[in-house]
Order: C-alpha cells, then structure tokens, then sequence
C-alpha cells in the first residue's frame, strides 16, 4: 500500500464512491474500479440471519433517511428489518437507493472488481447492536476473548471469501476483537479506525502489526479540519509512519479536502467522488 509513482496518494472508492454511485453495490463497485479510477474499492460487509456476508453499511435495511415528507425521506433500501435478523433471501432482494441494483453478497461484489484494484474490507458488525461491541476501544484481554467468539463466524466467511480471489485485501474495522479474529485466521493486513481516540487506534495497530491506520479527517494535524479540542497534541501521521505505517483518512468529499490532506502526508484518501483523488 504505497504511494502510486506520482507521489499522490492511494485513492479509495468509499463504499464503490457512495456520492456519484448507489452504495455498496455491484455496480457501485465495478464503475468505481473501472472510470472512477480507484486504487481500491472500499466496502462495508455484515451478516445475514444465515451468516451469509452481504456488502451493507447500516444494521437496518430502512438505513437513513431525512424526515417524513422531505427530498430525502426514503430509506436506503425499499425494504425493512434488522440485517442480522433477517434472511440472506430477502436482504439480497432488497433495492438499493430506488437504483435497481440490490443489496450484494460479498462474492459478488469480489468478482466485479478486476484483481489488480485492492479490495477494503471494513468488517462493520458481526450481529449485535453496536454498544455491546466497544468501537475504537482497545480492549482487556478478557473482554476481547469474549468479543473474538462474537466475530469469528463472520471473519471465517469473509476470509473464505478472500481467499478464493487474487486481489489485495485490507480489513478495516473500528473494532479490535474483528482485528485480532483476523489476524487469528488469516494473512490478510488489517487496519484499525477510529473516531476518538488516537493513542487507542496506534495502540491497536501495534498489537496486531496493522499495515494502516485508519483517522478521520478532522484526526490530521497539519490540516485546517484538525480538531484539537478532540485529539490534543496527537500526530497520527507522524506516529503511524515512524511504525512503518500507512495512514488513510475518510471520508474525503471535497478537492479541498483531498489537497490538504495530501500537503500533510496522507498515503490514502477515503472518498466519496472519484474527481477529489487525482490532480
């Protein structure tokens, strides 16, 4: 995961680039991969009720959506239900966006993107509501053996997954117990996100020899999105390349955004739009 030639940072299609295409889907995945130009194709992947790996950002089918009445009032998908507690049949026939492309199995989405395009595997949640799963924590030993059980099952099909393609694959995950399952099970690098803490994130990273570390774009000194009051005197950029790792930052919306971070010494930009990546 290095710079390309140019000396401009890896471009990553944030869920198949959610702002130009229908999120999370195969044919986000296959533009964003084709004209958008990515490096790698960034996907989030959660369980069905059968376990099965669906490509899905949301834990409810219905995701987001503005108040009733407004532009924006639909849901993300035309159909309702918790994801884990629904069956793979109806999830995977649940329309994304009134787009006509549906909800994906991860397989799928791995067969539409060419090998030589890197695949982000975010591992967003292994079937429980997300307080119970401590995210961007790094976590006791007894805890974390309690949470590894929780994202095994998930971690073996995506592995599997991965395993049959010849792609590169990162996972991400602001999880540490979907991190250290990983690395338990497979050879695939890993990288922890995080939103708050940054000593817990470098933290993380040094217990599993993370190939990245995953900031939000307000976590980068050295920018005008820096927010001190919630990360300090933490320089994550400094700290993870004095480690030998990379830092890619999300979620890039703007052409503003990617050039400052690029000044600062980003190695990848998470993006929304395919035109932020490239001078």
């Amino acid at each position: 995961m290095i710079r390309p030639p140019d000396g401009d940072p890896l471009l990553f299609a944030h869920r198949g680039f959610a702002g130009e295409n229908p999120e999370n889907t195969v044919a986000a995945a296959s533009a964003a991969a084709g004209a958008g130009g990515a490096d790698w194709v960034e996907i989030d992947v959660v369980p069905t009720a059968d376990g099965d790996p669906v490509v899905f950002h949301d834990a409810d089918l219905s995701g987001r959506g503005g108040p009733p009445g407004a532009p924006d009032d639909r849901g993300l998908t035309d159909s309702t239900g918790t994801i884990w507690e629904t069956g793979t049949a109806t999830v995977t026939a649940a329309e994304v966006l009134g787009s006509g492309e549906t909800v994906p199995l991860l397989g799928a989405v791995l067969n539409a993107i060419p090998s030589e395009v890197g695949v982000n595997v975010e591992l967003k949640n292994p079937g429980r509501p997300r307080s119970a799963l401590c995210p961007g924590e790094a976590l006791s030993p007894e805890a974390l053996a309690a949470r590894k059980a929780v994202w095994r099952p998930l971690v073996d099909r995506v592995s599997d997954a991965a395993e049959k393609r010849e792609h590169d694959v990162l996972v991400s995950s602001f999880h540490e117990a979907a991190l250290a399952a990983t690395r338990e099970r497979s050879e695939c690098p890993v990288a922890p996100l995080f939103s708050e803490s940054v000593e817990d994130a470098l933290a993380i990273a040094r217990r599993y020899d993370a190939a990245a570390v995953h900031p939000p774009i307000d976590a980068v000194r050295g920018t005008p999105f820096f927010d001190a009051s919630r990360f300090g005197e933490a320089d994550v950029i400094r700290a993870a390349h004095d480690a030998g790792r990379t830092v890619n930052a999300w979620t890039v919306e703007t052409w503003y955004q990617a050039d400052r971070l690029r000044a600062a010494g980003v190695d990848g930009l998470i993006a929304d739009y395919s035109t932020v990546g490239r001078r």
